[in-house]
């Protein structure tokens, strides 16, 4: 498969052939990466929401009024569900949203979005990143050059300590580890900036089957 390989300041760039890149026919995996994608976002939830039920809010143990003679509907607690500041019903409480997934999905999700992305030329490939004086304006003509608008996710194995000082402050870069890429990160950036470096470690996992 082939990507488009630019310069390290992004004024120039080249075709080049990744044979080690994963290819697909028809929708095999597109649902591992649906369940892949769900199943990161559900880990990602703390789950510590919590509501009070009329049993755990404070107060309300007497009864607001008599049952009959005063023409109101009868109550018999300030804290029912009906009341400002009573308890909620069905209300939610701490959970656990972790989904599992095993090793061979994530490993197909990953591969076939890879494969998603680098086909309609979403994935450029940059020699290096190289922030000179790590600079935030120098990173962000670079990236301009090559992604121009959108969301844009840069991944290097590893990134330099100036190279991320200098792109962080920029909202609508991303920076990624290549060996914490995931299923998500590939599906929801508009493009992505990947060093040559960092390809040959992600075509090292692809083939290696560790995702």
């Amino acid at each position: 498969m082939k990507l488009t390989v630019f310069s390290s300041d992004g004024t120039s760039s080249r075709e080049q052939d990744f044979s080690g890149l994963p290819t697909f026919e028809g929708d095999k995996g597109q649902q591992a990466v649906k369940e892949v994608i769900v199943a990161i976002q559900a880990n990602n939830r703390q789950g510590t929401h919590s509501t009070k039920t009329r049993g755990e809010v404070r107060g309300g143990g007497k009864k607001p009024w008599r049952q009959k003679g005063t023409g109101r509907a009868r109550a018999g607690s300030i804290r029912s569900p009906l009341w400002s500041g009573g308890g909620v019903v069905f209300g939610p409480k701490p959970r656990d949203y972790s989904k599992k997934i095993n090793a061979q999905v994530r490993s197909l999700a990953f591969s076939r979005a890879l494969f998603d992305r680098a086909s309609a030329g979403e994935i450029a490939v940059i020699e290096s990143f190289v922030a000179p004086a790590s600079k935030t304006k120098a990173v962000d003509q670079i990236v301009g050059r090559i992604a121009p608008a959108g969301k844009v996710l840069l991944v290097d194995a590893p990134f330099a300590e100036g190279t991320r000082r200098a792109a962080r402050n920029i909202c609508r870069v991303s920076l990624q580890e290549a060996a914490k890429l995931n299923t998500l990160d590939l599906a929801q950036y508009r493009k992505i900036i990947v060093s040559t470096k960092a390809l040959e470690a992600i075509i090292a996992r692809v083939n290696g089957g560790k995702n």
